[in-house]
């Protein structure tokens, strides 16, 4: 089974101050709850190693999720992809340009690779995404 999620919030703010934030794969990696540590493992900060601590049966430690962004197009786009041996992830986000600043358009897919990886992220990737959402406005409101 796979899992798709498609959720966006408005911000005021820039294109590229929210793009400084979400382009960055250690920002990405810090605003989700089950990243018990990330290491970036290129000069060029495109590909950061998750390791994951998901709280299902089957898996008693920590998972070595490999990341790469794929996909750049400053500052309006990003697309990663991930890899273990336990599931395959893909998420995109997206700056749109509205009246007021801008609205962040995050599409992600879970693909599991054993049970309940995948309800585990049907049940937790909106809680997720509310995590990335308050890292960005924080992010925002502390840094200028």
């Amino acid at each position: 089974m796979t899992v798709r999620v498609d959720r966006s919030f408005e911000l005021s703010a820039s294109p590229e101050r929210v793009w400084e934030f979400i382009a960055d794969p250690e920002n990405r990696a810090r605003s989700i709850s089950v990243v018990d540590e990330y290491t970036a493992t290129d000069p060029d900060g495109r590909r950061v190693t998750w390791h994951v601590e998901l709280p299902i049966p089957l898996v008693r430690r920590t998972v070595k999720v490999d990341t790469e962004d794929v996909t750049r197009t400053p500052p309006k786009y990003v697309k990663f992809v991930g890899s273990s041996k336990v599931m395959q992830v893909t998420g995109e986000h997206e700056i749109v340009d509205t009246d007021d600043g801008v609205r962040l358009e995050n599409h992600f897919v879970v693909d599991g690779k054993l049970p309940g990886v995948e309800k585990f992220f049907k049940r937790n990737l909106d809680d997720e995404l509310e995590n990335l959402r308050r890292a960005l406005e924080h992010d925002l409101r502390t840094r200028q």
